[in-house]
């Protein structure tokens, strides 16, 4: 079939509308996805549409879109794109999909309204230019890094390395929680922290090595102990959590806040030589993952999962495992690749070696189990010091 023969059918199958047809469906509702490339973008787009660019738009419209009934009008220069577009989403089970007739030309033409999107400045533009190099991620994706937040919880062994790349990555804003200081102890590991910053809270030293790094990075410091109390204020607004705790109760915590508040958890954790990484989304658009509680219904006993300080770490470790976790933070943030939802990586430093293991979703799980209401929180501390 020809590329003409090929055109005809499209429009034969594929529902097309006009500009103000496809306005009158946003406003009931409807999702206008711009498919153009981010060059194009720039110069104007439709306020409100969904900016996914044809290359990766498989990739990303299930996140950006979880509802398969939702209806979706594609966009893009001039109607051609849009046809082929529309197809591919069809075929990943969108019930209504239609095409925009003449595309962004006939929009401009008709006189709707355009806006334009955030650009980079030339400092930016400098900083992130091997970001703005790469087609996965280029001018859109660095603007939604800098769009996006990101809590990490403590701003110890894990999450020092995480901060400082997600950081570099030019990840907008970056909460921190801890309530600790600076330990000269803490050196041997946690790269955020000097030694002439020993005595001072973590959250102050933290905020000073980030801002130094990148000022255009906005670090929202919360130099508290997390708690039930205030778990949900505290996380509440973020578009990911990266966990850094070194304790199971706080772990426990963050996994039931994520789970209510429907965040990923990209959980991390340390021993000796030994370290492992998975990410908890039971809220996954349309393929959802399992929560902490699925991997550990019961905390061990205490004594056999000692904390750091009480087993010690290989000082390196927490550096590859909070890499790690700020790889998969960005690849959420951007909505590439694979994240580790249903796998745990683990990683022996002894032997330099890697194992996947699968995790299984536990449908009769008290905190993700499909239908099963939020049951509340618990005292953590005593759930995790309670032998089973």
């Amino acid at each position: 079939m020809g590329a003409r023969d090929r055109l005809a059918e499209l429009k034969a199958r594929i529902p097309e509308v006009t500009p103000r047809e496809a306005l009158a469906l946003q406003l009931r509702g409807a999702v206008l996805v711009d498919v153009r490339e981010a060059d194009e973008i720039v110069q104007g787009t439709p306020p409100g549409a969904l900016r996914l660019g044809r290359g990766f738009l498989e990739l990303r419209i299930e996140q950006a879109v979880p509802d398969p009934q939702r209806p979706l009008v594609l966009m893009c220069g001039s109607g051609t794109r849009s046809l082929f577009a529309a197809e591919d989403v069809a075929r990943l089970g969108y019930r209504s999909v239609s095409s925009m007739a003449g595309g962004f030309g006939r929009w401009k033409q008709e006189g709707l309204p355009v806006e334009q999107p955030p650009s980079l400045d030339a400092a930016a533009r400098e900083r992130y230019s091997r970001h703005l190099l790469m087609p996965e991620i280029g001018e859109a994706g660095q603007a939604r890094l800098m769009a996006s937040r990101v809590l990490l919880v403590g701003a110890g062994g894990l999450g020092s390395p995480a901060a400082y790349y997600l950081a570099a990555a030019g990840v907008g804003t970056l909460g921190l929680v801890d309530h600790d200081v600076v330990e000269r102890s803490n050196l041997q590991r946690q790269i955020l922290h000097t030694d002439a910053r020993v005595g001072r809270s973590k959250v102050d030293s933290a905020r000073q090595a980030l801002e130094a790094l990148n000022p255009g990075v906005k670090v929202v410091g919360n130099e508290a102990r997390l708690g039930s109390e205030n778990v949900e204020r505290l996380l509440g607004g973020y578009d990911v959590v990266v966990d850094g705790s070194d304790n199971f109760a706080t772990r426990y915590l963050v996994n039931d806040a994520c789970v209510k508040l429907r965040i990923p958890d990209v959980n991390g954790a340390v021993y000796r030589f030994e370290g492992q990484l998975s990410v908890f989304w039971p809220a996954r658009p349309r393929r959802p993952g399992p929560c902490y509680r699925c991997l550990y219904r019961e905390p061990p006993p205490p004594e056999l999962a000692p904390s750091c300080a009480e087993a010690g770490v290989l000082g390196v470790l927490p550096g590859v495992i909070g890499l790690l976790q700020a790889t998969e933070t960005v690849k959420l943030l951007l909505g590439l690749g694979e994240p580790l939802v249903g796998r745990l990586l683990c990683f022996d430093a002894l032997r330099g070696r890697f194992t996947e293991l699968a995790i299984e979703r536990d449908p009769q799980c008290r905190y993700c189990g499909e239908g099963r209401a939020f049951p509340g929180y618990v005292d953590y501390e005593r759930f995790c010091a309670a032998t089973p």
